[in-house]
């Protein structure tokens, strides 16, 4: 039979075991602390650790997806908008985004929270709706400088939702109302000024040439009787019956 004390050797062998082999997957890093020391970034793969004495904190280096809270948010023009995004960043340096800050998730959340509210508070709500990839562009680059030294590379940054209040999206619908109108309106007299136009220029051409107008009075004649009328009365130019006269 197997004695106690071969027994505790056992389990404390498989404890010893347990707590010295650490497996890190691909996409993983361990930094390793030694009676309180950094003494550097291990892994992927089997990391072999002295018990008591060693301890290892796991960092994923894959891309963190993060929203970010709805913030109210005044904008220049003094128009108050809710305001969400969605920002990306991965973990650059294993060791900076563990000893550097406590918590380099909540950290950059609260980084991004705060740079929301100061950006958009600096742009009017136009620019707000209309100049999106400029202000990505802005905040992401802001972000960024705030947590490089914690090792932490924000790639992307994207506003998602813009709530306007019900008495501006009234606002803005009927400003777009006019300036449909508006659009229309110029279209309509650009082309009204491009057929006057062009009339103006027939009507130089006929009143140099006379057989024009006389084609044109015929053609005008041909249209008319094409309708089904019973009696048909048109005038007679005096030009033309000089002609004829004329001819006689």
């Amino acid at each position: 039979m197997i004695s106690t004390y071969g027994i505790t050797i056992v389990v404390l062998a498989l404890f010893i075991l347990a707590n010295a082999v650490r497996i890190l997957k691909e996409y993983e890093r361990g930094v390793v602390f030694r009676l309180g020391r950094v003494i550097g970034t291990k892994g992927p793969g089997l990391i072999l650790l002295i018990p008591i004495v060693d301890k290892m904190v796991r960092v994923s280096l894959r891309t963190v997806t993060m929203d970010v809270p709805p913030q109210d948010v005044i904008t220049k023009d003094n128009v108050t908008v809710k305001v969400n995004a969605v920002i990306y960043f991965s973990v650059m340096d294993a060791n900076k985004a563990i000893i550097a800050v406590e918590d380099f998730l909540y950290a950059t959340s609260q980084i991004a929270q705060t740079t929301l509210r100061s950006v958009l508070g600096e742009v009017e709500l136009d620019d707000l709706l209309s100049k999106r990839e400029d202000i990505n562009q802005k905040l992401q680059h802001i972000i960024d400088e705030q947590t490089e030294p914690w090792g932490i590379k924000v790639s992307v940054v994207e506003v998602k939702n813009v709530d306007l209040p019900l008495e501006m999206q009234r606002a803005i619908a009927r400003q777009a109302e006019a300036e449909r109108e508006r659009r229309a309106k110029v279209i309509h007299a650009e082309g009204e000024f491009q057929a006057a136009q062009k009339l103006a220029d027939a009507a130089g051409i006929i009143s140099t040439q006379q057989g024009a107008l006389q084609l044109r009075y015929l053609q005008t004649l041909t249209e008319i009787s094409s309708e089904r009328n019973s009696t048909l009365i048109f005038p007679l130019p005096i030009e033309m019956l000089g002609g004829m006269l004329k001819r006689d």
